[in-house]
Parts: structure tokens; sequence; C-alpha cells
């Protein structure tokens, strides 16, 4: 029971901080472009599609559980295993961004595929052909920069957690360059 509890505690906190930073999120964008919650939520689904936000909602979740968990566990083995996965998670965000810049592109060329070019068709063809060009730039402008911001975030939490347990020389090997002196 002691187990679930605990897990329960880490996933009640990692969504906590999700939607807390979605709440500043919306808020910096509704300040900088001055439209509502409602329209940069509508902004989001219409030019970023609703797969892609979830999915990169889950991404984000898994790497603030992860986060939590290292947060609250210091250094054990099972924080080991929550590090990787956060990590990977976060490799994902990257991932994901990637593959739908990639989509926007392949459905921005494909809208030229079969459609008859004439003075009367071009504007619809220019704004079907952008929309998709639209999906596959903003995928990346948000991907990227939340897959490092968690990345930073998990690995900076590991190194303290490191340098707490065995002071400053106790890093992980990956970080410290081979054949270095203490």
């Amino acid at each position: 029971m002691h187990a679930v509890l605990r897990s329960f505690d880490a996933g009640s906190r990692a969504v906590s901080f999700m939607l807390g930073g979605l709440a500043l999120a919306l808020a910096g964008a509704a300040l900088f472009s001055q439209a509502s919650a409602a329209e940069i939520t509508d902004w989001a689904g219409r030019v970023l599609g609703w797969t892609f936000v979830t999915l990169l909602a889950s991404l984000v979740f898994i790497c603030l559980l992860s986060w939590v968990r290292l947060l609250r566990d210091g250094i054990t083995p099972e924080t080991e295993v929550w590090f990787e996965t956060g990590v990977q998670a976060a490799n994902g965000v990257t991932t994901l961004a990637l593959t739908f810049t990639l989509l926007g592109i392949s459905l921005g060329i494909g809208s030229l595929a079969g459609q008859e070019l004439t003075p009367e068709t071009i504007q619809a063809v220019i704004r079907k052909m952008t929309a998709n060009f639209s999906l596959a730039f903003m995928t990346t402008v948000i991907g990227l920069p939340v897959s490092a911001l968690l990345r930073s975030l998990l690995i900076v939490t590991d190194a303290r957690n490191r340098n707490l347990r065995g002071g400053a020389g106790a890093g992980r090997a990956l970080y410290t360059r081979k054949g270095a002196q203490s």
C-alpha cells in the first residue's frame, strides 16, 4: 500500500508541475500575442494538431514524473531507471517534433501533386501548402526547446543528487573527461 501511495504522490506532483507549466505558457503566450487562452488553444489544435499535442503532453508527463522521482528519492538503483526513462522521453520529444516536421513538409509538397495550377486555383493551393508548412515548422519550434529544457532538468537534478551523495567528484563517468585528474 505504501508503494501505491508513493507512486500516486509522484504522479500527482508531476501533473501539478505539468499543469502549472501549461498555465505559465498560456499566460506568456497570451501576454505576447494579445490572444485569449481559448484562441491559443484553438490555434494549437488547428496548426499543431491534437495528435501532436497529446503525444507531446504524454512525453512531457513521463519526463516530469521521472524528475519528481529523482528529486524525491535521491540516488538509488531505482532512480537510475527513472533518470534513463526521463532522458529517453525527452529525446522522444525531439523525435516527435522532427517527425511532425517531416510530415508537414511531405503534406505541403504532396498538396501540389495532382493539383492543376492556374491563376484561379493558385491562391487555394498555396494556402493549403503553407498550412502544412506551418505544422512542419511550429512542431520543431515548440518541440526542440521543450526537449532541451526537460533533458537539462533531468541531467542537472541527477548531477545534484550525485554531488550531494558523494561530494564534488562523484559525478557520472559519462560527464567527466577520460584521464582528468581529480
